[in-house]
């Protein structure tokens, strides 16, 4: 058992810190308040409840699982830790400057791993003096169901901390790919064009967003299609990615389609925010 620092308490983090915590670790879930905290803690709960009505989990799994995730606001906390896993807002510089306030805190032999979409491991980890103990592993959305793990090694990431960190995921009952530290990595480089793309067809009028969905799923055999995939994600999200390819690479392939920005700058964020290319009730 290891204890694990999970830095973010929203949708990604709260499900880190629920598949650590059923796989035995010692969870500390962390947030800007107590607030924050608790309210990640809450989803965490309720997550569970479902998944012991549908029989994913047993009962007492369920407990025990729970039972191994404390909430705080307090960043000090993560002198407890062994590993680190940050899942906070997509941001370089609010990353840099979490890991550079972690990086005193925390003991000299905890590893540093930052759940990034698609920014750079190499640039995180230089906010640190232990760049070799610094790495990706990005989950994908929602983590108690998906599978894959991406593991990103860094420039100096050293092996010792690679292997530890396949070791942690393999532990929670992931799939690791290995991938090196470029925009995007893997999935979201290849995913985020996709939507991008469907974005496009949709304001040319090629179909109707229901159509353009239909069509991957059903020709693709996609379990989800484009633009419903980008509201559960979130347009601003995917926005985020989508700039960060574009500027990683500097190809216009990459370029964010205007009706995307437009959207962001109109609130229409998806799911979380009740509309996007579709609308959600209450």
């Amino acid at each position: 058992m290891k204890t694990i620092f999970v830095a973010g308490a929203g949708r990604m983090g709260a499900g880190i810190a629920q598949v650590a915590a059923g796989a035995g670790h010692e969870v500390i879930l962390h947030d800007l308040t107590q607030e924050l905290a608790d309210g990640g803690l809450k989803s965490i709960e309720s997550s569970l409840e479902r998944a012991a009505e549908k029989g994913h989990l047993e009962a007492d799994e369920a407990m025990n699982a729970r039972e191994r995730i404390t909430a705080t606001g307090d960043l000090a906390q993560a002198q407890r830790a062994d590993f680190v896993l940050e899942a906070i807002i997509e941001d370089l510089s609010v990353k840099k400057d979490l890991f550079g306030k972690l990086d005193d805190i925390c003991g000299e032999r905890a590893i540093m791993a930052t759940n990034t979409s698609s920014l750079s491991v190499t640039d995180i980890a230089e906010a640190t003096s232990r760049p070799d103990r610094v790495m990706g592993i990005h989950f994908m959305n929602p983590v108690p169901v998906m599978t894959l793990v991406e593991l990103v090694r860094g420039v100096k990431t050293a092996d010792e901390t690679y292997r530890a960190g396949r070791d942690l995921v393999q532990g929670m009952g992931k799939e690791p790919v290995t991938v090196r530290d470029y925009p995007g990595f893997v999935v979201n480089r290849l995913l985020v064009p996709m939507i991008n793309e469907a974005v496009a067809c949709l304001d040319q009028g090629v179909a109707s967003a229901e159509d353009i969905d239909r069509a991957m799923s059903l020709g693709a055999n996609h379990p989800m299609g484009p633009l419903a995939l980008a509201d559960l994600i979130g347009l601003d999200v995917a926005l985020a990615i989508m700039r960060t390819l574009h500027e990683g690479f500097g190809e216009d392939r990459y370029r964010p389609h205007p009706m995307l920005i437009k959207m962001v700058e109109a609130g229409r964020l998806g799911r979380k925010s009740g509309a996007g290319f579709y609308e959600y009730g209450g």
